[in-house]
């Protein structure tokens, strides 16, 4: 089944933290906070100015997000948990390119 969500709303699939500390002790599940960062599964056409003219999403397809602990709503799609929030809830992209670049 294909989903296609409307105006400016996005479909996200959480990333799942690291079940180990730095130190090495394991978190169990109950102890664990829901993830706040996510990848773009799916994303609607843009949301429509005051003069009716279409603007399109920031966001992409693949991109990698950074989301509020509340943001969005929780659907399960064929059996899989995923979040349908509005582009407004994302507070930034993730560029992995730009973090490696400075690390070396």
């Amino acid at each position: 089944m294909a989903f296609r969500p409307l105006h400016d709303r996005i479909l996200v699939r959480r990333i799942e933290a690291d079940e180990k500390t730095a130190g090495g002790i394991i978190i169990p599940d109950t102890a664990k906070e829901k993830p706040q960062e996510g990848e773009v599964i799916a994303v609607g056409p843009g949301a429509r100015d005051e003069s009716g003219k279409l603007v399109e999403l920031d966001v992409k397809v693949g991109d990698r997000i950074l989301f509020g602990k509340w943001s969005g709503t929780e659907i399960k799609l064929e059996g899989e948990d995923l979040l349908i929030m509005k582009e407004s809830d994302v507070m930034g992209v993730i560029d992995h390119s730009v973090a490696f670049k400075k690390a070396a």
